[in-house]
């Protein structure tokens, strides 16, 4: 499968931005969606994960109340809902597929699919 990512821009501090990920086919509906991050000079980073039936989601502790993962298995789609940004948020926000789809996992070792990434930048 293959994922593109956008929504990514510059934003100021408090502000919002809403990501969306789109898969090329249907299998996208069986599987675990991640969304991670890769600030410049730092390692990735998971941020949020949600289950195939969005039955289930988790959070990195850094945006918990902030950041909102959904899907749309219709269109093929997740979305992650960023409020409140912080100048710390600023990153490259990928995407990422778990076809196995049997838990919700936080290490990208276990994504086998990558978008592009698109670039979130908070000014302060």
């Amino acid at each position: 499968v293959q994922l593109q990512a956008s929504g990514g821009g510059l934003v100021q501090a408090g502000g919002s931005l809403r990501l969306s990920c789109v898969a090329s086919d249907s299998t996208f509906r069986s599987y675990t969606m991640g969304w991670f991050r890769q600030a410049p000079g730092k390692e990735r980073e998971f941020v949020a994960a949600i289950s195939w039936s969005a039955g289930s989601t988790n959070y990195a502790d850094s945006v918990k109340g902030r950041f909102a993962i959904s899907r749309d298995n219709a269109k093929n789609t997740v979305y992650l809902q960023m409020n409140s940004l912080k100048p710390e948020d600023t990153a490259v926000y990928y995407c990422a597929a778990d076809y196995r789809g049997t838990y919700i996992a936080t290490s990208s070792i276990a994504y086998d699919y990558w978008g592009q990434g698109t670039l979130v930048t908070v000014s302060s």
